[in-house]
């Protein structure tokens, strides 16, 4: 069930168009969402960890002003979705988030659009409901990469089942944690080009931070997933004869200063689907 917000709502961003506010429910909590109008089909843009919707926010405004309806929302466990105290999280979760958001909202046929660990969903949904799909954007994403693939060193070491009580005992104290994420984001920032530097630091940086420090923290959610993150490339690797049949424009527009999901990722997803375009642009992860 989807609960309409009585009011349009602003993006605090400057010049940014407005929205509706959506909660859509599901057994585990409500999904926060905001649509914005236009017509279709519309781009559900879909983040990956540890950020939320708002990594959206300079995007969202270019979209809209093409007279395309646009659709953000916040995973379960992350940015303003519910985070219910001993909620379980996982990829299969993620997938039916975005089938609630589609139904939810009665959007019918989308373009979903990935970045991150969400090209998991993407892919996923897309092989799921094809009829439903336009096209598929993805954006440095993850879906099914093999050992060669150098991942964040902070999702590594929650990823890595050996190191998983080292991994709690880092999660659960603050100091180290905080330590732990500021070193990994350090290194995104020094892949980037000088001028892009500064708005990394005034914008996407103390997004990923205030998954945590805000109350309640998007903590919880981050660790599962980042558990089960090696065990669904393994899962996603056999559906790859699945993939390479799906009859679907895939649009990969990838940064190539990403030093984790490089250049190398996306021609090698290329290789596995059927109708798939790529994009390189002067830009991070």
């Amino acid at each position: 069930m989807t609960q309409d917000s009585n009011s349009q709502s602003n993006n605090p961003r400057d010049n940014a168009p407005s929205f509706v506010e959506h909660h859509v429910s599901r057994e585990k909590g409500n999904i926060y969402a905001r649509d914005y109008k236009g017509v279709g089909p519309a781009f559900v843009l879909m983040h990956g960890f540890p950020d939320n919707l708002h990594i959206w926010d300079d995007l969202v405004p270019h979209l809209t002003a093409s007279g395309r309806r646009v659709v953000t929302f916040d995973f379960l466990g992350f940015g303003a979705s519910d985070k219910p105290a001993g909620a379980a999280y996982s990829f299969e979760q993620q997938l039916g988030d975005l089938e609630a958001v589609v139904e939810g909202l009665g959007l019918g046929k989308i373009v979903p659009v990935a970045h991150d660990s969400s090209g998991i969903a993407t892919l996923n949904y897309a092989l799921a409901h094809p009829q439903g799909v336009d096209s598929v954007i993805m954006l440095n994403s993850a879906y099914a990469e093999d050992s060669t693939v150098l991942w964040p060193e902070m999702i590594t070491l929650f990823a890595n089942n050996s190191l998983g009580a080292l991994a709690i005992a880092i999660a659960q104290s603050p100091e180290q944690f905080g330590w732990l994420l500021n070193w990994q984001k350090q290194k995104f920032l020094e892949a980037i080009p000088e001028a892009q530097k500064p708005h990394f630091s005034a914008f996407l940086g103390p997004l990923i931070s205030d998954n945590f420090i805000v109350q309640p923290s998007s903590g919880p959610a981050f660790v599962q997933l980042a558990a089960q993150f090696f065990d669904a490339h393994i899962q996603n690797a056999k559906r790859l004869p699945e993939l390479k049949e799906l009859d679907i424009p895939v649009k990969l527009i990838w940064g190539q200063f990403d030093p984790y999901i490089t250049v190398a990722v996306a021609e090698r997803r290329k290789s596995q689907l059927k109708h798939a375009f790529l994009t390189v642009v002067p830009a991070g992860h």
